[in-house]
């Protein structure tokens, strides 16, 4: 008898893309969704990319009632249901907190009564804060940051004492937590709330912390999602991008595909129980490279991204994955090369004419703010 999953946000971009990976591999899967406004629209309705075989179950992950009618004979869960959006969680405080901080804590108290074979959790590479760097004489440094009298002069590289530029090196799920926004904190809350319930009552439970995730099925018109649909947007409106900083820093941008196989991993894998795994592509691009690739990919060569040169609260540097844990424990080999990748978004985004507007509202918003130097 194929075994019954559960996904908060199972509506979702990520969400959406494991229940596809999970039906291919014969379980039943049900997806527990409120198709937020901000990335499902206004008129929010069963996304047309949602496989039909997918059980839908309209509700909110903080509703103890609609959580515990969506655990009804379920086998495993991942809960992948979060407020998404660094600069937003800076002032939407608590909704950023009641969704993923207390949605989770409603998850854990139905779980409790009604454990599960296995609990999967979606962590991110922000509660890293900045990654891990390595002096001129080898050294590495953990917990470095950038002070603000440093960034008003627009000197983005973190450095050393002797003012020295330190070197991003790939961050492994051993460096310490570097908490830089509400939204870091709460996913490090996530995360933690998880596997201390997980252990206290049995459940073996796994959290997988995302890098930079793209792919078909981003929500193009939410000015918070990931950089490569901001992006997007941009160009499909024949507008600039606005990159932060100087355009130079570095990210780990994984396929959708490859952190979809990686879930599936962690459910079957025995070894994954009670660990935490960076799930990356294991490779890095400046952001203003992957600007220029998008642009190339789209056929908006001619468009020129606009470098703001300025730093946004809660930004960090440089942060790219040390994925060498997940091959080992649970065999996670990311198959789709950027540039692969690339084309398939192209391909997906061409004829959509969602408006780019948000993302340059969401700039405007952040500076009106005071969050951004």
């Amino acid at each position: 008898m194929a075994k019954r999953i559960l996904i908060t946000g199972g509506a979702g971009f990520i969400g959406s893309h494991l229940a596809d990976n999970l039906l291919q591999h014969g379980y039943e899967v049900r997806a527990l969704d409120c198709l937020s406004s901000q990335v499902h629209g206004e008129h929010a309705r069963r996304p047309d990319y949602l496989d039909p075989d997918v059980e839908l179950q309209v509700g909110d992950v903080r509703d103890p009632v609609a959580v515990r009618r969506a655990l009804e004979g379920v086998d495993a869960v991942y809960h992948f249901a979060a407020k998404v959006g660094v600069g937003q969680s800076m002032y939407q405080v608590a909704d950023y907190t009641a969704v993923n901080n207390e949605g989770t804590a409603v998850l854990l108290e139905a779980l409790i009564e009604r454990p599960v074979e296995r609990l999967i959790v979606a962590s991110s590479m922000s509660i890293y804060g900045e990654g891990l760097y390595r002096t001129p004489a080898g050294e590495l440094i953990s917990g470095a940051e950038r002070g603000l009298a440093q960034l008003q002069m627009h000197d983005w590289e973190l450095r050393t004492s002797r003012g020295d530029t330190l070197t991003p090196v790939p961050t492994p799920e051993t460096k310490s937590p570097a908490l830089a926004s509400v939204y870091a904190l709460g996913k490090y809350d996530q995360e933690r709330m998880c596997l201390l319930v997980g252990r206290a009552y049995k459940i073996p439970t796994v959290a997988l912390r995302f890098f930079n995730v793209y792919g078909p099925r981003q929500a193009l018109s939410n000015p918070y999602t990931g950089v490569l649909a901001i992006f997007a947007a941009r160009y499909l409106a024949d507008q600039p991008p606005v990159i932060f900083e100087d355009g130079l820093q570095q990210r780990d941008f994984v396929n959708v595909r490859d952190i979809a196989e990686g879930c599936r991993l962690a459910l079957e894998v025995t070894r994954a129980a009670d660990k935490v795994f960076n799930l990356g592509s294991g490779e890095h691009f400046t952001v203003r490279a992957v600007a220029e690739r998008i642009s190339a990919a789209l056929g908006k060569e001619h468009i020129e991204p606009r470098i703001a040169q300025q730093y946004r609260v809660g930004d960090i540097r440089h942060c790219f994955a040390d994925i060498t844990l997940a091959r080992r424990v649970l065999g996670y080999s990311p198959q789709v090369a950027f540039d692969e990748g690339l084309g398939e978004l192209a391909e997906w985004l061409q004829g959509r004419t969602e408006s780019a507007q948000p993302a340059a509202d969401a700039g405007t918003e952040l500076a009106a703010r005071g969050l951004t130097v």
